[in-house]
């Protein structure tokens, strides 16, 4: 299997020949079987510049069942144990794909709902205008050990927990690649945005990720930007063509301080007493909770002791709050030339001259 490439064919007679177990993660945006039924007008009798092309046409849902239960038991083969898969749809076909992913032993760990700040309206004014769309995010069982790169989540979302409610405006202006007449050179580009965070929350660097349904190459060109590698499958010459064009053009960070994030657990643990041996903090220092309201100092042995209790930063941060537990790393602060400065901030410290 060669990486880092475009492959030209059928999504499931091609994954059926790589190596099984092979694949970190899939991003999948198959058609969505829209079943539209003529042109769709603006007020103004317009056109509308929607889905119409022949790959979204299926027969029946009885032919596109079969057709998603065969790629996604392809899918299935490929991915790695530990790996995951995505899989991006409408109403029109979300629904049957997760029933299948589940008949297929596939384990569901969120859906998430890309909620677009510029959705295109209802034209003709008898439905809510359909302003989302809805990922799954499935593992291959229960069990697996599946990446999820939580701290780049809180990070990237101004260290708050990721939602699984994500705003982003659909693929516009400059990103939106167009043909030699100006019109779409793909009717379902999807925003860059999107993949930037799917790729982040759920592969390392160095990853292999793999679409099946490559279309204009926006998997691949972020997974490249962001140190992954790569493989497309596109049945569609011209959209292949496009993609390896786009996918030429993407410079990939190469300096991996800027692309990983290791998760708190992989750090290494430095007790509290470190601090004190290494000379960051003095035995007597006051540390103070973040609103000045309770107070302890810290003693030669790692420990801290309050006006009537002693024990470790989290033992005392739960005392004096009268709570069950404390993360005495966030709870406990410095005075910092009158500034409180969580003690975590010396840890990090302490980190950063161990990498």
């Amino acid at each position: 299997m060669t990486d880092n490439t475009v492959m030209l064919g059928d999504c499931t007679e091609l994954m059926e020949r790589l190596p099984e177990g092979s694949v970190d993660m899939i991003f999948a945006d198959p058609p969505y079987n829209l079943q539209l039924d003529g042109e769709l007008l603006r007020p103004n009798n317009s056109r509308v510049d929607g889905v119409d092309d022949a790959w979204d046409r299926f027969d029946s849902l009885a032919v596109y069942d079969d057709f998603t239960r065969r790629w996604l038991r392809a899918a299935r083969r490929v991915l790695r144990e530990d790996g995951t898969l995505w899989v991006i749809g409408s109403y029109h076909n979300i629904f049957r794909v997760g029933a299948i992913l589940q008949d297929l032993q596939y384990w569901i760990l969120n859906d998430v709902i890309w909620r677009k700040s510029n959705p295109m309206p209802n034209f003709r004014g008898r439905r809510f205008t359909n302003a989302h769309e809805t990922l799954i995010w499935a593992a291959k069982d229960k069990d697996a050990r599946y990446t999820f790169n939580y701290q780049a989540m809180k990070s990237l979302n101004d260290d708050l927990q990721m939602r699984s409610d994500w705003l982003l405006p659909i693929c516009s202006g400059g990103e939106r690649l167009k043909d030699g007449t100006g019109r779409k050179a793909h009717s379902t580009q999807k925003p860059e945005a999107l993949l930037h965070r799917a790729i982040l929350a759920a592969t390392k660097p160095g990853d292999l990720v793999l679409d099946p349904f490559l279309g204009s190459g926006t998997t691949a060109a972020v997974a490249k930007r962001l140190g992954r590698r790569y493989l497309g499958i596109e049945r569609e010459p011209h959209y292949a063509e496009i993609a390896r064009k786009r996918i030429a053009k993407v410079r990939p960070i190469d300096d991996l301080a800027l692309i990983e994030t290791p998760s708190k657990r992989e750090q290494p643990r430095i007790p509290f007493g470190t601090l004190v041996e290494r000379g960051l903090l003095e035995p007597g220092t006051v540390l103070y909770s973040p609103n000045r309201r309770w107070r302890a100092r810290v003693r030669a042995d790692g420990t801290l002791i309050s006006s009537d209790f002693k024990g470790s930063i989290h033992q005392v941060g739960a005392h004096v709050q009268g709570a069950p537990a404390c993360n005495g790393w966030q709870f406990w602060c410095l005075d910092v030339e009158g500034r409180l400065v969580p003690i975590d901030m010396l840890r990090q410290k302490l980190r950063s001259e161990m990498n």
